[in-house]
């Protein structure tokens, strides 16, 4: 939400009136947050703290899944590289052998 509104870490901290580091800290999950803290961070991005807390958790998950889409096709072009690599290596022996029986 930090982000879609454009807002650096300092920008939130000064109007949480806490540290950089302390909001860093909130932000990944480092520090545990008391219930005044989520009023205060919820009326920041005017919502309410189940609408904060329900959003946290879907752009994390959000967040996760394209991770794991974005790693998923990497492995998909990995192994189609290995695939390609052991033709040769058997393109190859192939030529070799026939190479050698001649």
């Amino acid at each position: 939400m930090r982000h879609q509104r454009g807002w650096s870490q300092e920008d939130v901290a000064k109007r949480l009136e806490i540290s950089i580091p302390a909001f860093s800290k909130i932000e990944t999950g480092i520090t545990d947050v008391n219930l005044s803290r989520l009023a205060q961070i919820s009326r920041l991005f005017d919502m309410t703290i189940v609408q904060l807390l329900a959003t946290t958790d879907s752009e994390e998950e959000k967040q996760h899944t394209t991770e794991v889409e974005e790693l998923r096709e990497k492995l998909q072009e990995r192994e189609a590289e290995v695939i390609k690599l052991q033709k040769k290596v058997i393109d190859l022996y192939e030529m070799l052998h026939k190479r050698a029986s001649v």
